[in-house]
């Protein structure tokens, strides 16, 4: 195994000056007021090593990065048939295009843009009420991390309730082709809150664990998901986790990931180690841009790509 706190360190020294490169989602309004200078960078090895470096410990928003949850659960729910609702095949457009629902017929392309994470989040309130659903979301997080102290940002939700027209419009186009099993108004509060989940970057990186160990938690001895099931999820991660710049993040970190408009990233190292980065600049897909670069050094150094050294 390389010197992995040298590498952190190192990645985190030779990027700092570039720290509040990109955009900030100022579309969600209390992400606007997030600084931009942010920068951390955590791994957390299949060993129960922790690297980190920089803004490490300080929560932020995951967004998107939920998905990968969210839809471990719905699997859980519902196996394989979870499959007649939502696609596995990258989008090409933008996390909230509606072109692309339009032709489908109301049938997303993948389970992480943001019309696939509303049909997973429908998915995941099968038998409860929206609080009972968002509530098994954030246990299951906490399980995961093996943290308690992990919450949704109740500002954030309501930020993204107030402002979420687009994905009004993505959830009622799908229920006018009768691909929602519940209200509407219930599927995004489901949807709405879990985007506010608050992590830090140690914390994420010990939620994927599992991820990086065949579905194993291997600090906890947990079997979270069976072999099989961690694989595909990695699969998801690697082809759709960085919406239609999933090519370019396979090309240059190969490395499953999901990126969200937080800044934040959660990268798997399969059989290694499992690594979150944040930093609040996005680049024109919604990707965190220093986040993406950091990512890229650390499998230059360390010949992580699930593609090769």
């Amino acid at each position: 195994m390389p010197d992995l706190q040298k590498i952190v360190d190192e990645i985190y020294s030779k990027l700092k000056p570039r720290r509040g490169e990109g955009k900030v989602a100022d579309y969600i309004p209390q992400l606007a007021h997030v600084d931009p200078k942010k920068f951390g960078m955590a791994i957390v090895t299949v060993d129960g090593e922790v690297h980190k470096a920089g803004d490490a410990d300080i929560p932020f928003s995951i967004q998107s990065i939920s998905k990968v949850f969210t839809l471990t659960l719905a699997l859980g729910k519902h196996g394989e048939t979870t499959w007649n609702r939502v696609g596995r095949e990258p989008s090409g457009s933008a996390f909230n295009s509606i072109v692309q629902l339009e032709h489908e017929e109301g049938k997303p392309r993948n389970p992480f843009i943001n019309a696939g994470a509303i049909a997973v989040s429908d998915l995941v309130l099968a038998g409860h009420t929206p609080r009972e659903a968002i509530g098994e979301i954030v246990r299951f997080v906490r399980y995961l991390a093996d943290d308690e102290t992990i919450a949704i940002d109740p500002e954030v939700a309501k930020s993204e309730q107030a402002t979420g027209y687009r994905n009004f419009a993505l959830a009622n186009f799908m229920a006018s082709f009768g691909k929602l099993d519940h209200p509407v108004e219930h599927v995004l509060g489901v949807y709405f809150h879990h985007c506010a989940l608050a992590m830090t970057c140690t914390q994420l990186a010990h939620s994927g664990l599992f991820l990086a160990a065949a579905g194993k938690n291997p600090l906890t001895g947990h079997r979270v998901v069976p072999s099989q099931r961690a694989r595909r999820i990695n699969a998801l991660m690697l082809t759709c986790g960085h919406y239609d710049g999933s090519g370019d993040f396979a090309y240059r970190v190969g490395l499953p990931g999901k990126s969200g408009v937080g800044g934040g990233i959660l990268a798997v190292a399969p059989g290694k180690a499992s690594v979150a980065v944040w930093s609040p600049g996005l680049n024109h897909n919604g990707n965190s841009l220093i986040g993406s670069l950091a990512l890229e050094m650390l499998a230059d150094r360390t010949g992580w790509s699930v593609f090769g050294q």
